[in-house]
């Protein structure tokens, strides 16, 4: 270290005279002093001063900046020798440097550059405004083609350069993309697949990179899917095709490149994972059987590629995604319950799969979930009962296979996720279908924890979910008993307060269910429909601009359905319908119109 400092002080002497040879015998000690201790040499050369003298040094024409490059990248491999460098106006003579023809310079100062780089906010931020980043890419694009192993080192010190300088930074990122850094990455990958180091930093960079929304647009123009499935197939090394994974589930994002990761073959290199590693209690196999059921499922998330597997329910993708549902192993159960979920986005899709027996396959996976079941599988399983139950052709085929009994074995469920697909299958299923409607509708059991889930303010999905399969109930069955079991239960003020929903739906739907019950049960509905407040809530509709027309209309043929009860009608006197009501008559909507005179005529007749 002795000898350090007589280095140190003997390189400001001759770097003021700039003799070149006794300059390199001082550049050469410090980079073996650097070898030895990178850290304390560092501070030492903090400490000297001598940075800012480098900063003059670094002159294209001199034969002593590849050393000096070289020994700031050392250097700045230490995280606290980074600001210095930018104080020291390291930066722009760098940048300078990248212009040079000769390869160990531009070597050097990659290196320099991409280290000054890494978790440095100062140290990207100068290397931005020296604009470093264009001339990096310029040199990528023109060395892209050669393939001897310096060219391939300099590239790759190149790529790890812009990575450092754009690692989980946006608008960097954003930079890089408009500078046309994607197609040139990818170009890269193609040619230099053979080398292992700068296959990796391309890797690393598109996982940056894919992250980015805009991104995506540009690597749909590239070859890259085909590129990463071929060198996907040729990975033995759990790691390196890990690497490749992180790269492929951002990308699969969009919809374009799930359609060309399908043409290039993925999914079947895919299905070769899962059957290989399907056995295996390696924790490594675990995780990569997962990640690659993953990602099939991902791929079906885009129509056309999802429909490309279907073939019509005869292709070998869906048949082999049919057989992980009865098999033992959870991550496939919900991988195939979810690549249902995924085919059945199409009623032609959806009625072939019930016609071939999709519906036992996903019943009896349910039934294996029952007690103590995994929460993801039952899910997975509900959302694509949900899905096949939308075609009206499915409802009643799907009703005799008994999916009702098989659902409502979960009603005790606990978890909202299951609770929501739940009740979404069975309002899907008894859409239209009266006899079901009504059987569910006397359900005691069930309509009371429909009331309870009515109140589960956390779970705003469930609650809205709940109130919509109690109207629907009433709604499709149209059934006496079914709406004395809704009212004992304690269902209208949900129903009432679903009518002031912001979902035009919702209240649609609440105020058509409030109709019928007005209309077949009124007696024993009365005293709760009063204490729910609902004329007050009707007046209010009917006074309200913003309310849609068809809310206004079923406003009014329910205040005409509540006037057959003596304490309702009063009431509806009570409040001054006529004034909002003889209003609507000259509403642009017909039917509105309409509707408000008839409800005049009533409320004139019955005053």
């Amino acid at each position: 270290m002795d000898n350090l400092s007589d280095t140190l002080k003997k390189l400001k002497i001759t770097a003021v005279d700039r003799t070149e040879d006794s300059l390199e015998g001082c550049l050469d000690c410090l980079l073996q002093a650097l070898a030895q201790n990178n850290m304390e040499t560092s501070e030492k050369i903090q400490g000297s001063g001598i940075l800012q003298l480098f900063a003059s040094l670094l002159i294209p024409q001199s034969s002593c900046s590849a050393k000096i490059a070289n020994i700031i990248a050392e250097v700045a491999k230490n995280e606290f020798m980074r600001i210095p460098c930018v104080d020291a106006g390291l930066i722009s003579p760098l940048v300078q440097l990248l212009n040079s023809k000769d390869q160990e310079v531009l070597l050097q100062t990659g290196r320099a550059l991409g280290n000054i780089c890494y978790d440095s906010h100062e140290g990207r931020s100068a290397v931005d405004q020296a604009g470093g980043a264009q001339i990096v890419i310029d040199h990528l694009r023109s060395l892209c083609s050669i393939t001897d192993p310096a060219n391939e080192k300099l590239l790759t010190v190149f790529c790890g350069m812009l990575m450092n300088y754009s690692n989980e930074n946006d608008s960097l990122q954003a930079q890089l993309i408009n500078m046309g850094v994607i197609p040139t990455l990818v170009k890269l990958l193609g040619i230099h697949c053979q080398n292992a180091a700068l296959t990796e930093m391309c890797l690393v960079a598109f996982g940056n990179l894919a992250e980015l929304e805009s991104s995506k647009e540009q690597f749909a123009s590239t070859n890259i899917a085909e590129e990463l499935v071929k060198l996907f197939k040729k990975q033995i090394e759990h790691d390196k095709r890990e690497m490749i994974f992180e790269v492929l589930a951002p990308l699969a994002e969009n919809d374009a490149i799930k359609l060309q990761l399908v043409e290039a073959g993925l999914v079947e290199c895919l299905l070769e994972i899962v059957q290989q590693k399907v056995d295996s209690d390696k924790e490594d196999d675990i995780a990569e059987l997962k990640t690659a059921s993953d990602l099939m499922v991902l791929l079906l998330l885009g129509d056309e590629s999802m429909q490309k597997l279907f073939e019509g329910g005869k292709g070998n993708v869906f048949q082999r995604v049919l057989s992980w549902i009865p098999s033992n192993n959870h991550q496939l159960q919900l991988a195939g319950a979810l690549a249902i979920a995924n085919f059945a986005r199409n009623d032609g899709n959806c009625i072939h799969m019930v016609d071939n027996g999709i519906v036992e396959k996903l019943t009896d996976l349910l039934d294996r979930h029952v007690e103590d079941g995994n929460v993801t599988v039952q899910h997975a399983a509900l959302s694509a009962l949900r899905n096949l139950a939308i075609p009206v052709v499915n409802k009643a085929k799907m009703l005799s296979a008994g999916v009702t009994e098989a659902v409502l074995k979960f009603l005790k469920s606990e978890m909202p996720p299951v609770q929501f697909k739940l009740l979404g299958t069975l309002r899907m299923l008894i859409d239209a279908q009266a006899e079901a409607a009504e059987q569910l509708g006397k359900n005691v059991k069930l309509v009371e924890r429909l009331v309870e889930w009515c109140e589960a303010k956390d779970h705003a999905g469930v609650m809205g979910e709940s109130n919509r399969l109690l109207s629907a109930l009433i709604r499709h069955s149209k059934s006496k008993d079914v709406i004395k079991t809704i009212v004992q239960s304690g269902g209208i003020k949900h129903l009432v307060t679903m009518a002031t929903s912001e979902h035009v739906i919702m209240q649609n739907e609440a105020l058509v269910a409030l109709a019928l019950i007005a209309a077949l049960e009124l007696g024993t509905a009365e005293k709760d429909i009063e204490s729910a407040k609902l004329v007050q809530i009707l007046h209010k509709l009917l006074a309200d601009e913003r309310s849609a027309p068809e809310i206004k209309y079923n406003s009014m043929v329910l205040i005409c359905a509540l006037m057959g009860s003596e304490s309702l009608h009063k009431e509806v006197q009570d409040l001054a319908f006529l004034d909002v009501v003889s209003k609507l008559r000259s509403h642009e909507n017909k039917s509105v119109a309409q509707q408000a005179s008839l409800t005049e005529q009533r409320l004139t007749v019955e005053s």
